[in-house]
């Protein structure tokens, strides 16, 4: 390796009684891809955070180019030329992509803004870096793999050579992923040094030069993608041999949940139209579709939160109306939502108060709530589904994302749902806790719960769905029987090829 970018040399930072970072030291190289590899909560975005001048380390010191980096202070870790996109973007949906860009970058008593010269300077980066964008559209109009673009841009409008991305992918389909790497190694080919986290095997095999794994706080590994394989970095990640969970054969029971053409309008918009199905007592049906293709408004009808405007709606044989959330909780449907932090928890809320959150009135008595028993059941969340960096009177907002959707997930579950509904179960999620949730899920299922799984990732619908339907433009294909689809028949039918794509099987 070259004469270093950055040093990182040993990093500490406690919170409370966890200790999120334990002596960490690592380097970067000018033009050097390194992923920073761990399970959710092991310490990775913490020191990025760190080295971003977001928290004040413990101990340890970090420098860039030889020169010690003052802490605490993003001001100065921009200056040294380091810029991060966060995994939750900070940008302003009212206003458009130069906009974004620019502020922040002039002096508040500057009587005119330079919009010209910063206009010229987006384009020559845009241009240099194959990041195409339109500088007037209005960001909220964007899509998220154009918004994270945006975030890169203007890292880099800052004049960054040393970049950090936190979970990049999180959010992206599969096209958008591939392209984003696709563009990071062209970046680093043209000098500049990338650090992005991720739990994600597959993509931190393809796209890092180098791969540093941290568990429990501490460095426990650094490879060379050239050298390590996916089964040694999962073992090294977790600490363990894991292997996900199996799918069994099951005969379904009765139908508990059917839609029957139904539509939903938002804003003078299709968004769902004449969605059809039925899920049944036992069985997981699975709903695989592009991002933005209706899956947000179909899991949030089911959920409670928005209203059909036309079609029927069967519960356990009978015809309903729009549902409340409280109809939804009352009837024995959990909710594992897409956005866990928008909607699944409340950050500022301690653990305990998420966990009972949705049955308040089980865990309350005169007005009152039963603190000790809710402390008691979010203790048994915390103890029965692994969730880390924690304890019931913790900040919610303090736990990592995969530990927070182990919280939400233990929440539904313990209440031994008839219906789940599963947005998006698994993002963002490491290895491991993919595998419990997956595990937990097929438990739920063997135990009589009826799961509708809506995600983007076709490896997790093939191995646990029963069934399968493709949504595309708010409209859901017939479904097929998952053991004999695969992954090249499923984004056929993605595409909106359902019948001369689809070689597989019709499911009544």
């Amino acid at each position: 390796m070259t004469a270093p970018v950055l040093e990182i040399d040993g990093i500490s930072k406690r919170f409370g009684d966890n200790l999120a970072n334990d002596g960490i030291s690592m380097a970067l190289a000018k033009g050097e891809v390194v992923a920073l590899l761990g399970e959710n909560g092991a310490g990775k975005t913490t020191l990025m955070n760190i080295l971003f001048g977001h928290y004040v380390p413990d101990a340890g010191s970090i420098r860039i180019d030889g020169v010690e980096l003052p802490t605490g202070t993003p001001r100065a870790a921009i200056r040294a030329g380091v810029g991060m996109v966060h995994q939750h973007f900070s940008l302003a949906a009212n206003l458009t992509v130069l906009e974004n860009i620019m502020t922040g970058t002039e002096k508040l008593w500057r009587l005119r803004s330079g919009t010209t010269g910063a206009r010229r300077k987006l384009l020559a980066i845009s241009e240099r870096f194959g990041l195409k964008v339109d500088a007037d559209a209005r960001l909220g109009d964007l899509s998220v793999g154009e918004q994270q673009r945006v975030e890169i841009l203007k890292a880099l409008y800052n004049d960054a050579r040393i970049l950090i991305l936190d979970e990049p992918t999180a959010v992206l389909t599969n096209i958008e992923a591939e392209r984003l790497f696709t563009t990071l190694r062209d970046m680093a080919r043209q000098g500049l040094s990338l650090i992005f986290i991720s739990h994600k095997l597959d993509e931190v095999m393809a796209a890092a030069d180098r791969i540093v794994v941290l568990r429990g706080g501490r460095m426990v590994a650094e490879r060379k993608a050239a050298d390590t394989s996916k089964a040694e970095l999962a073992e090294l990640m977790i600490g363990r041999r894991v292997t996900r969970p199996v799918r069994e054969p099951s005969a379904p029971g009765a139908v508990v949940l059917e839609a029957r053409n139904v539509g939903v309008r938002i804003g003078g918009v299709e968004r769902l139209q004449n969605v059809g199905f039925s899920l049944h007592a036992g069985e997981v049906l699975g709903i695989v579709g592009v991002s933005g293709n209706g899956q947000a408004p179909l899991a949030r009808l089911l959920s409670g939160t928005l209203a059909r405007t036309s079609g029927d709606l069967l519960l356990y044989g009978q015809p309903v109306g729009n549902l409340s959330v409280a109809d939804v909780v009352d009837a024995g449907i959990g909710r594992i939502p897409e956005d866990r932090n928008g909607e699944g928890a409340i950050g500022e809320m301690a653990i305990w108060e998420n966990a009972v959150l949705e049955r308040l009135p089980a865990y309350a008595s005169a007005g009152l709530v039963d603190r000790k028993a809710a402390m008691a059941f979010a203790g048994a969340i915390i103890e029965q589904f692994d969730v880390r960096g924690g304890n019931p009177a913790s900040r919610t907002r303090l736990l990592s994302g995969g530990n927070m959707q182990k919280l939400i997930l233990g929440r539904n579950l313990s209440q031994r749902p008839r219906i789940l509904i599963a947005a998006q179960p698994a993002r963002g999620l490491d290895e491991g806790a993919v595998v419990a949730v997956h595990a937990r899920i097929l438990e739920a299922r063997k135990a009589g719960t009826a799961v509708l799984l809506i995600s983007e990732d076709l490896d997790e619908v093939i191995s646990l769905a029963d069934r399968i339907q493709a949504i595309v433009g708010g409209r859901l294909s017939p479904p097929v029987v998952a053991e004999q689809a695969d992954a090249r028949q499923l984004g056929l039918m993605m595409a909106g090829d359902w019948d001369n794509g689809s070689e597989v099987a019709h499911a009544v």
